[in-house]
């Protein structure tokens, strides 16, 4: 459900008035739902200090999500393979590492965020690139400084008689 935010905005009666701001795009986005048999967690210790405590307690998660086996949109599947992110091993498998917090819940809660952050990403299409052409005054000048370089670096060659 997206809400509108309202801004105050001082018209030229100085009275102040409200106005409605479109939702971001992030907002409209469909919300993508992982089914919970999809994704494999598994517990591991953490890294780095904490005292006695992190020898002991296997708070830290490792998050699995097998991309081919998902039942993702076949689109949504290509891009997230094409997708160049270390989290993404060869298998086609996403591995998220959460560690951030001492409890396994919240862990576990802030990986699948993590996944649900990088699906969302390439779940918008890609803009398609329009070309371009450069105008003439700007290859003019990028001759003329080319010029100009090549001017300066010749002079700084061996002096001949």
């Amino acid at each position: 459900m997206a809400v509108a935010r309202i801004v105050r905005v001082l018209c030229a009666a100085r009275s102040p008035a409200i106005v409605p701001i479109q939702p971001t795009t992030a907002a409209m986005r469909p919300r993508i739902t992982i089914p919970p048999e999809a994704v494999e967690f598994s517990a591991i210790r953490a890294q780095g200090a904490g005292g006695q405590n992190v020898n002991k307690v296997s708070n830290a998660v490792h998050l699995r999500f097998d991309i081919a086996a998902s039942s993702l949109p076949e689109e949504l599947r290509a891009r997230l393979l094409k997708l160049g992110d270390q989290r993404i091993s060869k298998d086609g498998a996403v591995i998220i590492k959460a560690q951030k917090f001492r409890s396994l819940e919240k862990n576990r809660a802030e990986a699948l965020r993590r996944l649900e952050e990088l699906i969302a990403g390439v779940a918008e299409p890609p803009k398609p690139r329009r070309a371009t052409k450069p105008t003439k005054a700007s290859v003019a000048r990028r001759m003329e400084d080319k010029a100009r370089r090549a001017s300066v670096k010749a002079q700084r060659g061996k002096v001949r008689d």
